[in-house]
């Protein structure tokens, strides 16, 4: 029997700032929590905000409030409410972002696992791929279209407001936010928008998904080399319209935080982008009935020593037990063998250390790459019992099996 223990947590792609998220994996994954401060459901999807939310929302609200002084200075403190106000409405349009893509995904049958708002804008995250690079095209640019239609009607509420008020100021501040937001997001490389975009066109022209993300991807860590160094020498040569002279010390400093920030982000998640790609590529090759340990049946009464005795012979795996008429009852987890000492394996009944088993524990032999993942996702457990079409059995499937599968997967190259 093996005894390694299931491998740990497994790890989401994410998008970059108000972004689709990179389809999951698929990987089988363990139970886990939602990933923040829940807000709410729309169209059936739960929003999520995390907990680095807060922090942004917060120097938002500094940065924001320090600006307003400048034009509104009889506000005096009452400035930082009204920043915080402004933090509030800007992830309220970062939120309209993303829920364009989540309707366009659920237009497209694709399910959405959820919403999240955190550091630097959020995320979709939608748990498959596009079937074809034309829906990918339109699922990667209704976000930024949606913040280029909130630019535009902020822009024009702006000039129905009176210049030189809080409403003025709040309105200009969303205009521009939004604006930036949409630009952003339209960079072309992964893993914003932009990226996607860029990757569908390819695919397009190819015929392969997989060479569009390779170029997206790379275009991406570009993008992240040129934010690095290019963000800070905009401001300090006066390009973005400042003046030079107004710059300290400490407004250095923070232009390089952001700009290292930012780059790290789209960075990260371009080469999250191109291994998942990869392992996409060689989800097909994830087969059940290649996968599955030989499995031995076992009434629940056997001891642990005779049971592993009998594994040993048969050159087995796995446990099942079964009842007097050799009916799977149950899966011995093998976690379970591991805590037994040597001495009391004797007289320890296999029952004891089995999991029942339930109809989603059963696995058709023939499942392979989408289709078995999809089905140990939907009842997450440590061991799967593999039956054939006849209902025979098969073997036992462990978790960690496909993980290590997984990860083979992700070392090879792509073709």
């Amino acid at each position: 029997m093996n005894k390694d223990d299931e491998s740990g947590e497994r790890s989401r792609p994410r998008s970059g700032p108000a972004g689709a998220a990179a389809p999951d994996s698929g990987k089988p994954q363990r139970p886990q929590g939602g990933g923040g401060i829940l807000m709410g459901r729309v169209f059936g999807v739960p929003v999520y905000v995390a907990p680095s939310w807060f922090l942004v929302a917060a120097l938002i609200t500094w940065v924001f409030g320090g600006q307003i002084e400048r034009v509104l200075p009889e506000l005096g403190n009452a400035r930082y409410l009204v920043s915080l106000f402004f933090a509030v409405a800007f992830y309220a349009s970062v939120l309209v972002h993303e829920l364009a893509h989540t309707v366009a995904a659920l237009r497209f049958k694709l399910p959405v696992r959820r919403i999240q708002l955190q550091f630097f804008g959020g995320v979709s995250e939608i748990e498959k791929e596009c079937e074809t690079p034309g829906r990918e095209f339109v699922l990667a640019f209704v976000g930024p279209l949606l913040s280029l239609l909130l630019a535009g009607v902020f822009y024009g509420a702006m000039y129905a407001a009176e210049p030189g008020t809080v409403t003025g100021v709040l309105l200009t501040g969303l205009m521009i936010s939004n604006l930036i937001v949409a630009a952003f997001n339209l960079l072309p490389g992964l893993p914003l928008d932009g990226g996607r975009m860029l990757r569908a066109v390819v695919w397009k022209i190819t015929g392969r998904p997989m060479s569009g993300t390779v170029a997206a991807a790379w275009v991406g860590r570009a993008l992240a080399v040129t934010v690095l160094i290019g963000l800070p020498l905009l401001t300090h040569t006066g390009a973005l319209g400042n003046d030079t002279r107004d710059i300290s010390g400490l407004e250095t400093v923070t232009d390089a935080l952001l700009a290292a920030i930012l780059a790290a982000i789209i960075w990260t998640g371009a080469g999250n982008s191109l291994r998942m790609a990869r392992l996409r590529e060689h989800l097909p090759d994830l087969r059940a009935r290649t996968l599955t340990r030989r499995a031995v049946p076992v009434e629940p009464g056997t001891p642990l020593s005779e049971a592993l005795r009998r594994a040993n012979e048969a050159g087995a795996r796995a446990l099942v037990v079964v009842d007097g008429q050799g009916e799977p009852t149950a899966l011995v987890r093998e976690t379970a063998i591991v805590g037994v000492p040597q001495h009391r394996r004797p007289w320890v009944a296999v029952s004891g250390l089995a999991q029942e088993l339930t109809e989603g524990m059963r696995v058709p032999a023939d499942l392979a790459g989408e289709a078995l993942l999809d089905k140990l996702r939907a009842t997450p457990a440590t061991e799967y019992l593999v039956v054939e079409e006849s209902g025979e059995i098969y073997g036992v499937l462990s978790t960690a099996d496909v993980e290590r599968a997984f990860v083979q997967a992700m070392a090879r190259p792509g073709s």
